[in-house]
C-alpha cells in the first residue's frame, strides 16, 4: 500500500473492479448491437434483436449487483486534491452512470413489454432461460399498449443519448488522471496499474 497526498492507496475491491469491466464490456457490445441491428429490415433484425435484450437483462442483473456491492463497500477514497466541482462531477458521473445501467435496461423491458410482438418473440435469454415480459404492460389494450411502447421507446432512446455522454466523461476523467496528473486514480480500477505514488 501507498501513501499519496496523506491518503493510502487502495483499489477497489476484487468483486466491485470484474463487475465494472464485466458490465462495461457487456454495456458497448449492446450499444454496437443496437447500432447494427438499426441498419437492419424486417426479419434480419431478430437476431440481433433478441441477443440485445438478452445482454440488457444481463446488465440490469449484473448492476443491482454492483450497487448492492457499493452500498455494501465504499469506494476507495478520490485523492484530496479533488476538491470542488471536479468531486462533484465524478460524484454526478458515477450516480447517473447507475441511472443509465438501470435505467436503459429496465426501459427496453418495459418497451418490448407493451409490444404485441411480445407474443411472437417472447424474451429468453440467449436462447435458453424464458425471461417474463412484464403481465400489466403485456395486457393493455391495443391503443394503450401502442401508446406506453412508444412513451418506453422515447425513454429507452433519452437514456442511450445520456449513457454516450457519460462514457465519454467517465473515459475522458479516467485519462485525464493517468496521463496529466498522473496519478494512481485509474489504478484503483485496473489491477495491472501499479501505484506510481509512495
Amino acid at each position: 500500500m501507498t501513501v499519496s497526498d496523506g491518503i493510502a492507496f487502495q483499489r477497489y475491491r476484487a468483486l466491485a473492479i470484474g463487475l465494472h469491466w464485466l458490465v462495461a464490456l457487456l454495456l458497448l457490445s449492446n450499444i454496437g448491437i443496437a447500432w447494427y441491428f438499426n441498419t437492419l429490415h424486417g426479419l434480419e433484425r431478430t437476431a440481433p434483436l433478441q441477443l440485445h435484450k438478452s445482454i440488457g437483462i444481463t446488465v440490469l442483473l449484473l448492476s443491482l449487483a454492483r450497487l448492492a456491492a457499493r452500498l455494501a463497500f465504499p469506494a476507495p477514497k478520490l485523492p484530496s486534491y479533488v476538491t470542488g466541482w471536479e468531486r462533484r462531477l465524478a460524484q454526478a458521473v458515477h450516480v447517473l452512470f447507475y441511472v443509465a445501467m438501470i435505467g436503459l435496461p429496465l426501459t427496453g423491458w418495459f418497451m418490448v413489454s407493451a409490444s404485441q410482438l411480445i407474443r411472437v418473440y417472447p424474451i429468453t435469454l440467449f436462447g435458453f432461460v424464458e425471461w417474463p415480459a412484464i403481465a400489466p404492460l403485456a395486457s393493455l389494450p391495443v391503443e394503450r399498449m401502442k401508446q406506453a411502447h412508444e412513451l418506453f421507446e422515447e425513454a429507452h432512446h433519452l437514456l442511450a443519448k445520456a449513457a454516450y455522454g457519460l462514457i465519454v466523461l467517465h473515459v475522458g476523467g479516467a485519462l485525464v488522471h493517468q496521463f496529466v496528473r498522473r496519478d494512481d486514480v485509474l489504478a484503483r480500477m485496473v489491477p495491472f496499474l501499479k501505484p506510481r505514488m509512495a
